[in-house]
């Protein structure tokens, strides 16, 4: 169970907010990707000549890079989530907010990129089970 349940108007009511924490958490998990390549291709060409000495000081360079680069990510991660939300996939920049729906527990489910909170699935249904939620009540019109 869910510390904090949030209803439609308060989960959109966050999504400034955690659509740009979001982007930058985006941001900084493509450079640490590119970090782990360059990493991982140093390592390799290691490998292929036998062990020869590789350049040392960018290796260095690179993997403070990584740390400082995984740290802030985890740090905005952790911002995200301390609203209540869940980050569920970065690469698709998919956040799920605990929510009651008929007395059980669902996810109001959105994708970074949509205007508004439109789906929701079950715990366990995750994004493929996503459902349209019910069209929001119009607002009366001021004449």
């Amino acid at each position: 169970m869910s510390e904090r349940y949030f209803d439609r108007k308060q989960a959109e009511e966050l999504l400034p907010i955690i659509g740009k924490s979001l982007e930058q958490a985006r941001t900084q998990k493509s450079s640490l990707d590119q970090l782990d390549q360059d990493l991982a291709a140093a390592t390799a060409r290691v490998m292929l000549l036998g062990g020869s000495i590789p350049p040392y000081q960018d290796l260095i360079r690179k993997r403070g890079e990584r740390e400082a680069t995984s740290a802030r990510l985890e740090e905005t991660i952790n911002q995200i989530q301390e609203t209540g939300c869940l980050v569920k996939d970065l690469d698709l920049g998919l956040i799920d907010f605990p929510s009651l729906r008929d007395g059980r527990e669902i996810y109001l489910c959105w994708k970074l990129g949509e205007k508004r909170i439109e789906y929701w699935h079950g715990v366990d249904e995750g994004f493929a089970g996503r459902k349209l939620l019910d069209p929001p009540a119009e607002e009366p019109r001021v004449q």
